[in-house]
């Protein structure tokens, strides 16, 4: 499947998309950066197949890659964790986009990416464990048509009739 273009404009139009206008408007926000990243087609199979042979969240797939470009990582460390999270939750949309142009849904559930330090809330807000730094967890979704693979829950319910 070819690429998804997420622009600013796209962006604002989507209904949940323009409630985040103060982070694609503010210059100190890498917005441009993140849809840069985004708009990128092996990035974009790379959240597909996260979903597909690894039952993770796209974010998932490409998470550590993103958290590691500089500019990101610096507004994601921001001290103001209010403008933090706004940009993490625009960045949640973006992927929702991609994804539902794609031909995926949104299953409702979310998947981990990361275990918060709640011990210390004057710290920075980032993760003491697991995949990624500053994302605790991300949408899950499923291919409209159905997906290609059974997973572990599915498998053991068609083994447990069997078996009686």
């Amino acid at each position: 499947m070819p690429s998804v273009k997420i622009t600013r404009e796209k962006f604002l139009e989507d209904l949940q998309g323009r409630t985040f206008s103060d982070v694609v408007k503010t210059p100190e926000q890498p917005f441009d950066a993140i849809l840069e990243f985004f708009n990128d087609d092996d990035k974009q199979r790379r959240m597909e197949e996260s979903e597909i042979h690894h039952d993770r969240p796209p974010l998932a797939g490409v998470v550590r890659e993103f958290e590691s470009l500089p500019a990101i990582d610096r507004s994601l460390a921001e001290a103001d964790t209010q403008k933090s999270k706004r940009l993490r939750q625009a960045v949640g949309v973006v992927v929702r986009m991609i994804m539902l142009a794609r031909g995926w849904q949104k299953t409702g559930r979310k998947g981990s990416l990361g275990v918060r330090n709640d011990s210390n809330r004057s710290e920075t807000n980032h993760n003491t464990g697991g995949l990624a730094f500053w994302f605790i967890r991300a949408e899950r979704y499923v291919r409209a048509e159905g997906m290609p693979f059974q997973s572990v829950r599915e498998r053991i319910q068609k083994l447990e009739p069997a078996a009686s």
